[in-house]
């Protein structure tokens, strides 16, 4: 029997969409959000499903669906018959912590096949950063073409990031903007992922102030209407609705709500011109990783996470 590939991919719609294509071999759908909430090294150990489930309980109220997630990932327990494994992820946070922990887990199962990479994100000719369930059909296939063998380093590097996010020094992650490898947009997420914690001088992170900015310059009428915006216009961070309207009902403190208007208030006009600080009073107590968001702030001046010393809540 002819082995085949084993392909790992973001989300149901991108496995949908590349079976369709006919694309050979059989399909493992990654199913979770690490970008948020907390993780361990030994991924999807017993103590780390405990963790992800009292997380969605906590923060999304919602049940994690664990039977479907061990379905897709008892599919690495017999890998056998598979020539190599292909790694679909994009150019976003969301994904690449996700595409961090895959590596891991795979390199915890002891799995010796070759690991390839397909990462979409720039597209020539294209303004915007395109996810891969977003490209054309002849994109999507140039991509798969054009996949990228991961090498030793590759494979150490991804074991090393996931082990920083899961500890607690994420400015270890400073060294990693800078260099190069073959996570070609790694740069740009680790840089955007210390951007989450608070600025140290209004208290907002990146998303946040995003949020409020296009609530100031845009006639929003609606969450809904205000979420799509935010979907469209949050860079590296590659979050979904839920996430998304978590966070903006973080921010209802800073909004003016009218029939069919939301706009900013007193607060909210005061949060982005830095005159307050304002981190406790978003309540917005997310974990990343290893860490705290509340425990540290980000000073954009030192590009680096500084400890809280305290605060009352």
């Amino acid at each position: 029997m002819n082995k085949t590939p084993l392909h790992i991919t973001n989300g149901k719609v991108l496995t949908q969409k590349l079976k369709e294509l006919n694309i050979e071999g059989n399909f493992l759908t990654w199913q979770e959000m690490l970008c948020e909430g907390p993780t361990l090294e030994s991924v999807y150990s017993d103590k780390f499903f405990e963790l992800r489930k009292q997380f969605f309980k906590e923060f999304y109220n919602t049940d994690l669906d664990f039977q479907k997630i061990n379905s897709e990932l008892n599919k690495l327990n017999s890998v056998e018959k598979h020539s190599e494994i292909v790694l679909w992820f994009e150019f976003d946070l969301f994904c690449h912590i996700n595409l961090m922990a895959v590596i891991c887990l795979i390199q915890q199962k002891n799995i010796k096949l070759p690991l390839y990479l397909v990462c979409s994100g720039k597209i020539r000719g294209t303004k915007n950063l395109k996810g891969l369930a977003e490209l054309s059909t002849g994109h999507l296939v140039k991509h798969y073409n054009d996949k990228v063998l991961l090498n030793k380093h590759s494979i150490e590097l991804a074991r090393t990031i996931w082990g920083i996010y899961c500890g607690k020094d994420h400015n270890l992650f400073k060294p990693f903007i800078v260099q190069t490898s073959q996570f070609i947009y790694l740069n740009s997420c680790l840089k955007a992922h210390l951007e989450r914690f608070p600025n140290s001088k209004t208290g907002l992170n990146v998303l946040e102030r995003n949020i409020l900015e296009i609530v100031r310059d845009t006639k929003i009428h609606s969450e809904h209407h205000l979420l799509g915006y935010a979907l469209n216009y949050q860079g590296y961070y590659g979050y979904g609705d839920l996430q998304i309207l978590r966070i903006i009902k973080k921010l209802r403190v800073f909004f003016k709500v009218s029939e069919d208007l939301i706009e900013l208030n007193r607060q909210g006009h005061e949060a982005l011109l830095g005159i307050h600080l304002f981190t406790f009073e978003l309540n917005n107590n997310m974990i990343y990783g290893g860490v705290k968001k509340f425990d540290f702030q980000f000073n954009k001046k030192e590009n680096k996470l500084i400890k809280m010393v305290s605060h009352d809540n």
